[in-house]
């Protein structure tokens, strides 16, 4: 489960680089009822650059412009960290790579983005009077976050030893494989909070054969939520489908090409 009391290690925040910002935000208010706010005088001309989603009334995640040459639309997760600039240098030591140094928000907290030596891009944030998200673990809320990479053992050493991560394996049935759950340092496992699995790059279409991480989150009906999501410009890459102890989900594909999984938890199992 994710939780909002941020455990170093653990995520903390989510963003959306959109190329159209009031589009990508209409999408997610059909979708899962996220009301978006903006920063800035609403008169301003980049008033709709960068924003939050709100549902109840607590904000969800961020969203902004795609500005980067080249890039896709997708989603950000951001892992808590005490210092940003000592996790940029644990990165570095360990392969990774840095695409945006450590800088300040406003007050707001500290943050910085990186891609892992097998390609996949993630971000750190330092909280200042932002602690994060504001709900996870809930019904239109981030529920869990997932990894494919195409070196599952390489992204295990990398994460372990950047966050400390600790990682317990499952085989997947009818041999698709083994699905790695992560949990923060020092937690119980009922504090798991992603989970990575090796795929090889031709499975990885969506994003040029690299590795990507992707946000999960909880609906109350899986079928409902991915009929919002095709009735709204949307694509299914993946479902919906049962799985045993998990529940009811589907990988989905916004109007702009950012991927993210729908999911209906299963019922805790009877004692």
């Amino acid at each position: 489960m994710i939780t909002t009391d941020f455990a170093p290690g653990s995520p903390c925040w989510i963003d959306l680089g959109a190329p159209d910002v009031p589009a990508a935000a209409g999408f997610y208010n059909a979708v899962f009822d996220w009301q978006f706010q903006g920063y800035g005088p609403p008169d301003a001309p980049d008033a709709n650059d960068y924003g939050v989603l709100k549902r109840d009334g607590r904000t969800i995640a961020g969203i902004g412009k795609l500005t980067e040459e080249g890039a896709r639309s997708a989603w950000m997760i951001y892992f808590c960290t005490p210092d940003a600039d000592a996790t940029t240098e644990a990165v570095e030591r360990s392969g990774g790579k840095v695409r945006v140094p450590p800088m300040d928000a406003d007050g707001e907290g500290r943050m910085a983005q990186y891609t892992d030596p097998q390609g996949g891009q993630f971000a750190v944030w330092q909280p200042g009077k932002t602690k994060g998200m504001e709900a996870a673990d809930r019904p239109g809320t981030l529920c869990w976050t997932e990894l494919y990479t195409t070196d599952s053992a390489g992204a295990k050493e990398f994460y372990g030893n950047l966050f400390g991560w600790g990682t317990e394996d499952m085989e997947l049935p009818g041999g698709g494989g083994t699905y790695s759950m992560i949990t923060p340092a020092g937690l119980p496992p009922e504090r798991m909070h992603g989970g990575l699995m090796q795929l090889p790059s031709e499975a990885l279409s969506l994003n040029n054969g690299k590795p990507y991480w992707h946000p999960v989150f909880a609906v109350e009906d899986c079928d409902a939520t991915v009929a919002k999501v095709t009735g709204n410009g949307g694509s299914v890459q993946m479902g919906p489908e049962d799985a045993e102890g998990v529940g009811r989900l589907a990988v989905c594909v916004d109007p702009s090409g950012a991927d993210f999984v729908v999911l209906t938890p299963a019922p805790p199992a009877q004692a």
